[in-house]
């Protein structure tokens, strides 16, 4: 199936340290990253007295030169009224803590995101815990690996300033008032524990955070703290949710790439993608495979295991896969007896 035609009403992102109105009072931010996806979306609303942001960018001296950036070339230099962040992830909440802080405002978030950023940036200083390598050697990761894992554990916290020791609860469901108008959380599970997007009907638009990108897909990933969990299915029914709930001629204002319009298709072809991929992964566990022999079925790209951020991603992503098939009864899975675990079709009866 051909990929979905989206509108892309703008042409070009905004230059550094500068915005762009993209809608009356909502004005896009472009903040570097300095990872292979180099970039992220923010988004200041016009709350009255100053500006609500939604996101923050991850914590690096360039991200705080921009932010710098933007306060001076601020025409009214009005101050930020409260920070709001979609999720627990770095490159959104990393400089979330310096800007309340900075504006003696208010973090706006789900209660879940943020109590899961609290617990990850905990690790900090730790040891990787026995069921960290337990979880990996399952999957298939050999000692070369884990011994990269484990010099690599705890860094979650380096990306982020530290949070407030309160914040103000997003519901979802629940009408936020931003300056003059409504905006509606709809909270989306499965990219991360409890995402939330903002919509306003009267604008016709809908930040969506990570639940929905016009170029890429989220990822959705099992991770160690609960091996047994099936995101998958949350992140097809967060699209079935938002599809459902937000209508198709919205703006839709994403975490990267560019804003769009065509939602439902977006959501259309993300879904039948995600199909697509699950029968491809049927089709290869006709003889049992390991978690980390399946990437060729599910990914484009080729994960070499000397990129062991890109490898946790892709391992996380295939046990997603493998646990929403298991769920559905699909596979059968065995342990060998070293530990590792090993997927393949649930013979027909």
């Amino acid at each position: 199936m051909s990929r979905p035609t989206l509108e892309y009403p703008f042409a070009e992102p905004p230059p550094r340290g500068r915005t762009t109105e993209v809608v009356p009072g909502v004005h896009w931010i472009r903040m570097p990253l300095p990872f292979a996806l180099n970039h992220i979306n923010l988004w200041a609303i016009d709350d009255g007295a100053g500006w609500a942001v939604v996101d923050a960018g991850v914590r690096t001296d360039d991200a705080v030169a921009v932010w710098r950036e933007l306060f001076s070339n601020s025409p009214d230099h009005r101050s930020l009224t409260r920070v709001f962040v979609t999720h627990m992830h770095p490159d959104h909440v990393g400089l979330a803590g310096w800007l309340t802080r900075k504006f003696n405002v208010r973090l706006w978030m789900t209660r879940l995101e943020y109590l899961s950023c609290r617990a990850a940036v905990s690790d900090s200083g730790r040891e990787a815990p026995p069921d960290a390598i337990r979880f990996y050697r399952r999957a298939g990761w050999g000692d070369a690996v884990i011994e990269a894992y484990r010099a690599r554990f705890g860094n979650f916290g380096k990306n982020i300033h530290a949070l407030p020791d309160s914040f103000r609860r997003l519901s979802d469901g629940e009408e936020l008032r931003i300056g003059a108008h409504a905006w509606q959380v709809i909270v989306g599970n499965g990219h991360s524990p409890e995402h939330a997007c903002l919509y306003c009907p009267e604008l016709k638009v809908l930040i969506s955070g990570d639940q929905v990108l016009p170029r890429i897909s989220s990822n959705v990933s099992v991770y160690p703290i609960e091996p047994d969990a099936d995101p998958m299915a949350d992140w097809l029914a967060s699209l079935d949710k938002l599809q459902r709930l937000v209508p198709d001629d919205v703006l839709v204002l994403p975490s990267h790439n560019e804003c769009f319009r065509g939602l439902h298709a977006r959501i259309n072809s993300l879904r039948e993608g995600q199909q697509r991929a699950l029968q491809r992964l049927r089709r290869t566990l006709k003889e049992p495979k390991r978690a980390i022999d399946v990437f060729g079925a599910l990914f484009a790209r080729s994960i070499v295991e000397s990129d062991v951020a890109l490898l946790g991603l892709a391992t996380g992503e295939s046990l997603a896969c493998l646990n929403h098939l298991l769920r559905r009864g699909e596979l059968t899975r065995e342990d060998d007896p070293d530990g590792v675990a090993w997927y393949r079709l649930t013979p027909a009866t």
